[in-house]
């Protein structure tokens, strides 16, 4: 057998990356990562960690306003946006230097560098223009953000430009209708900031439920977010310290900054694939197998770059899975199917399972049992604010096809029903379960009655 050294070679110490070579590493495995920019990934340096934190900072001005209602005066609040951003980079600090040290004391050696693909076994390190070879080689470089390329787009800036503005706008049109979209809509919206939110498609979250998608609009409308749907920028100009956004049908936004949230794209380029002979998906996503194998025997892909379920917990199963079939000869696919995810939008979401549109085109008949209904908490803060969950039932099975809920800690309920829906849980065991009270999430073992039947519906 031919001598490496490495017996794997990870380009990208993102979540996924990381989870691989610190597997691989347990399993008696000589690993080096190589990462261009920080160790951690977009989920840690400028994705979700810090995302959640802004999130949770746009949600005090909330907690101030509803505190007069528990008979809390609040006086003198101010909000510095200079201070979250410190305080945000330093907790990044902190998780950058933890995700180091892990790595470190699972003996994989990090190189900070740039890493193209040379050969099937060999990678060149740019700065270093020095080439290393790997018996193994694992891509885990996640993706970019996508940008409309109209006249005047280079005035706009992306989430990742988002976690480091010098000055909090006074105005901003977020464009995009996904999760980073409408999460940042919210976190501007919270931060007083005057925020519109731009779509080309008919109703935001494309994908998710149907009655999640309308109860965010709805919500986030109520919150004082502009939401515009079916339009699309025409081009964008700056004058003065105003950008002049010229929309599809003819109309002008004016605004202090423009956000693209419009998707990622599969960070493929650039690493020789072409050359070793890797196939690359037109969309740019790397072509894996359900063992994250690409078209060439000893080169793996894991997370975003492969452009199969984009979430960072997803990213982590995949490196782990990878590391179990390579190298402790356990052969594990991961399965996409049932994945529970957040959108930590104002409201939040949680969801799992397929959605109802998606259920009655692969069974046609199913029930469904939907709760909207006020929480507690704003019985006394006064705020006009619905909570909504919904279970969509297989009929002849009983299964919990689906769980989608919107409301506080919507996150954190999910969690727990992604357990129940993964394990093939029952309606009749939903309901066999003692509710929690009070509690939200006790609506979901106390839903009894479905709804009338579409066909039902249409015959009255």
């Amino acid at each position: 057998m031919a001598d490496y050294d490495y017996d794997l070679f990870t380009i990208g110490a993102g979540s996924g990356g990381v989870r691989a070579s610190r597997m691989a590493a347990s399993h008696g495995a000589k690993v080096a990562v190589a990462e261009e920019y920080r160790v951690g990934g977009t989920c840690v340096i400028r994705g979700c960690v810090p995302k959640k934190l802004f999130v949770y900072a746009s949600h005090v001005h909330e907690e101030i306003e509803d505190a007069a209602g528990f008979g809390w005066t609040v006086e003198g609040a101010r909000f510095d946006w200079k201070t979250l951003i410190a305080n945000k980079d330093q907790e990044i600090d902190r998780l950058n230097g933890i995700y180091i040290r892990n790595l470190a004391g699972s003996g994989v050696e990090i190189i900070e560098d740039r890493a193209i693909i040379k050969d099937k076994h060999t990678i060149h390190l740019v700065n270093q223009n020095r080439d290393v070879t790997a018996k193994y080689i694992l891509i885990a470089t996640g993706a970019t953000p996508n940008v409309h390329e109209v006249p005047g787009h280079e005035h706009a800036i992306t989430s990742n430009e988002a976690f480091h503005l010098e000055e909090l706008p006074k105005r901003i049109v977020v464009a995009g209708g996904g999760y980073i979209s409408v999460e940042f809509a919210g976190i501007f919206n919270g931060l007083g900031v005057e925020t519109t939110l731009l779509y080309r498609g008919e109703e935001i979250l494309r994908g998710f439920d149907d009655d999640l998608r309308t109860t965010l609009h709805t919500e986030m409308e109520k919150k004082g977010v502009r939401i515009i749907t079916g339009k699309v920028f025409d081009r964008i100009d700056k004058s003065g310290d105003e950008l002049h956004a010229t929309l599809s049908d003819g109309s002008v936004l004016e605004t202090d900054a423009i956000m693209f949230a419009i998707g990622r794209n599969p960070n493929s380029q650039g690493l020789g694939l072409e050359t070793v002979g890797v196939e690359v998906l037109p969309n740019g996503a790397i072509a894996v197998d359900a063992y994250s194998k690409t078209s060439i025997d000893n080169i793996y892909a894991v997370g975003d770059v492969t452009n199969r379920a984009n979430l960072t917990p997803v990213a982590i199963r995949e490196g782990a899975a990878f590391a179990e079939t390579v190298f402790n000869n356990n052969p594990v696919a991961v399965d996409h199917s049932i994945i529970p995810t957040a959108v930590f939008s104002s409201p939040e979401i949680g969801t799992v399972g397929i959605s109802e549109a998606e259920a009655r085109k692969a069974f046609g008949r199913v029930d469904i049992y939907k709760s909207t209904f006020r929480a507690m908490k704003h019985t006394l803060s006064g705020r006009d604010e619905k909570t909504m969950m919904k279970i969509i039932v297989h009929p002849q099975t009983d299964r919990v096809l689906g769980v989608h809920m919107i409301g506080p800690a919507s996150g954190e309920i999910i969690q727990a029903v992604g357990i129940a829906v993964q394990m093939g849980a029952t309606k009749a065991q939903f309901d066999a379960t003692v509710a929690v009270h009070p509690t939200a999430a006790e609506e979901l073992v106390t839903m009894k009655t479905p709804e009338p039947q579409p066909d039902a519906i249409a015959a009255d």
